[in-house]
């Protein structure tokens, strides 16, 4: 283990002193607070979660296929997405940004001063005894990180004009292990201000989030993947599988309107059992929306869906039904319908997106 960790380390160093610290010299960015050996460890995680999705999740889908389809169109452009994203590394990269802020707001004013004089809010400092045990400090940060996304993931399909662009993500109608990073940039950077804010308030270190994010982006890798694989009667109340997050991304079913408000959770299903929002013992249903103006993004390119996403953001965010809590639709100029007063009963194409193996 130790070899390993030695490996890792050697090949971020070399990283980041032959690539990463040349860049930043060559843009100006060397005195901005931006670490080579932070930014070099983020891409190699890179280079990991493509070798993990790509070599295994992919494979899987292949050959324990939770849908089977003619052909895999709708779902090439999610691997653009993947690759633009870069995996996590956008968050990554808004909590190094959001370092120096924070250390300036919370009354620290630099690194140093930050680390002698820690905030109320940090949790080495409000717990110190989880300093000694770095696996419990993690896991306590992973807990506190896992139901931030929870309830966040919440509001994404609550506030109207978040709606708007969390749907991108929600119209792909092949979901697949590429399909994670779909979605509208915006909504990436409301994300990532909100998550690495909240990271540095309570300490987390740069090393600790990067392994925070690997954890979580690998397992949305995986519950996104076309297979119909669970983890049984125990761990699938522990745990997001496939099966588990699928039903998150179905379409709605008009005879029980409020089934797919279900499965939010990012790594851990707990939340969604404690605060009653799992659904287990569905049979695999069609993924995507009953909303022709969101389903719509099927027939764009990346550039296209991002516009469309920003179009029907601005059309909510400006009216006031777009900042009243609900299930919605999007009507003539993007204007926010319940969907109970919609009127859709399924999605444009859904009968022959895909069938069940």
């Amino acid at each position: 283990m130790n070899y390993l960790s030695d490996l890792w380390l050697r090949m971020v160093d070399a990283l980041a002193n032959s690539l990463v610290a040349p860049v930043l010299a060559d843009l100006q960015l060397s005195s901005a607070s931006l670490n080579p050996h932070d930014i070099a460890g983020a891409l190699m995680l890179t280079v990991l979660q493509l070798f993990v999705i790509g070599g295994i999740f992919r494979p899987l889908e292949h050959w324990f296929p939770a849908e089977r389809w003619e052909h895999r169109r709708l779902a090439r452009v999610d691997l653009y997405y993947t690759l633009i994203m870069l995996l996590g590394l956008f968050p990554l990269f808004s909590y190094l940004v959001l370092t120096p802020l924070a250390d300036f707001f919370l009354g620290a004013g630099n690194a140093a001063e930050a680390a002698a004089e820690p905030s109320v809010f940090n949790l080495k400092h409000a717990l110190p005894g989880l300093a000694a045990h770095p696996l419990a400090l993690f896991l306590v940060y992973y807990l506190l990180y896992d139901l931030l996304y929870y309830w966040m993931h919440r509001a994404q399909h609550a506030i109207p004009w978040w709606w708007a662009l969390h749907s991108m993500h929600h119209s792909q109608r092949q979901m697949s292990c590429w399909c994670n990073d779909r979605g509208s940039y915006l909504d990436g950077a409301l994300q990532s201000v909100i998550l690495a804010g909240v990271a540095v308030v309570v300490g987390i270190e740069p090393d600790e989030f990067a392994g925070i994010l690997l954890l979580g982006e690998l397992v949305q890798n995986f519950s996104h993947a076309n297979v119909r694989i669970g983890f049984g009667r125990l761990f699938e109340r522990i745990f997001v599988s496939p099966k588990f997050h699928r039903l998150h991304h179905m379409e709605a079913d008009p005879q029980r309107p409020d089934l797919h408000n279900c499965n939010f959770g990012q790594v851990l299903a707990v939340w969604d059992n404690l605060f009653s929002t799992a659904l287990y013992s569905e049979p695999i249903r069609p993924t995507g929306v009953c909303d022709p103006v969101v389903d719509a993004d099927n027939q764009r390119g990346l550039i296209g869906m991002q516009l469309a996403a920003l179009r029907r953001f601005w059309g909510a965010f400006r009216r006031p039904a777009g900042w009243r809590l609900g299930d919605v639709s999007f009507g003539p100029d993007y204007t926010p319908i319940p969907s109970s007063e919609a009127g859709f009963h399924a999605s444009p194409n859904s009968a022959s997106s895909a069938s069940s193996s």
